[in-house]
């Protein structure tokens, strides 16, 4: 039986101290801008920007954050997004004014994060230590998670594609965390794009477990994004 070819993950480009001062590359049509951000790199830089920055809710959303940790990542994930959508923008990253959408599902404003009056897409999506961060012209969605514990995945097969699941029960037991992780950032990145998020069911749409790549979404893009050892990411585009 010949395996559909292979294909490749999308690369994003590391976000250092100081990337957003230099006018970033506009993503092409169809094509995100991908940039991933670890956190240990650029908590230090964004520490003393985060209150000049960051929007009043914002700043409640990071201080409610029980653990240090993910304060820190909730700070380079949004300190980042400004910086980033400034640069692009050309206006000031405090004056980005950031809203969110009404949701697809049930009209509530929990939709898509957008930029009123641009043609400027994005989304961003974090794990320990991690934050990935994607532009496009079009809708775009974005995620990143750590590999799943064994728990995890027995836990959460069940809520998946029937399809989805049965690849994941066909895998050998040492693979499937890694399956299940390339399933779960795939369907994520693509409702993230959609604007419903995890309001959507799960079983609705079957991405895929194949190390081959995500199966096609009418309407979509949806690739694998390369983001290291221990973890996996995926970006979704509408075309």
């Amino acid at each position: 039986m010949c395996l559909p070819p292979v294909r490749p993950a999308l690369r994003p480009e590391r976000l250092t101290p100081g990337a957003w001062a230099r006018l970033p590359e506009p993503p092409r049509s169809g094509r995100p801008r991908l940039w991933l951000a670890r956190v240990e790199d650029l908590s230090g830089a964004v520490a003393p920007l985060a209150d000049a920055l960051l929007d009043s809710g914002e700043r409640a959303r990071a201080a409610a954050l029980h653990r240090a940790a993910d304060r820190d990542g909730y700070r380079v994930a949004h300190v980042c997004l400004r910086l980033l959508l400034g640069a692009y923008l050309g206006v000031a990253p405090s004056d980005v004014p950031l809203v969110r959408r009404p949701c697809p599902v049930c009209r509530a404003p929990h939709g898509r994060p957008d930029v009123p009056g641009v043609l400027l897409c994005f989304s961003v999506s974090r794990t320990a230590g991690l934050c990935l961060l994607a532009f496009a012209d079009t809708a775009v969605g974005a995620d990143i998670e750590r590999l799943p514990g064994p728990d995890v995945v027995a836990a959460l097969t069940t809520v998946l594609h029937p399809r989805e699941a049965d690849e994941l029960t066909a895998c050998p037991p040492e693979r499937r965390p890694a399956a299940f992780a390339r399933v779960w950032t795939r369907k994520e990145a693509y409702l993230k794009g959609l604007g419903t998020g995890l309001g959507r069911d799960l079983r609705s749409d079957h991405l895929g477990a194949s190390p081959h790549g995500p199966r096609r979404v009418p309407g979509w893009a949806v690739d694998d994004v390369a983001v290291g050892a221990g973890c996996a990411a995926a970006v979704a585009v509408a075309v």
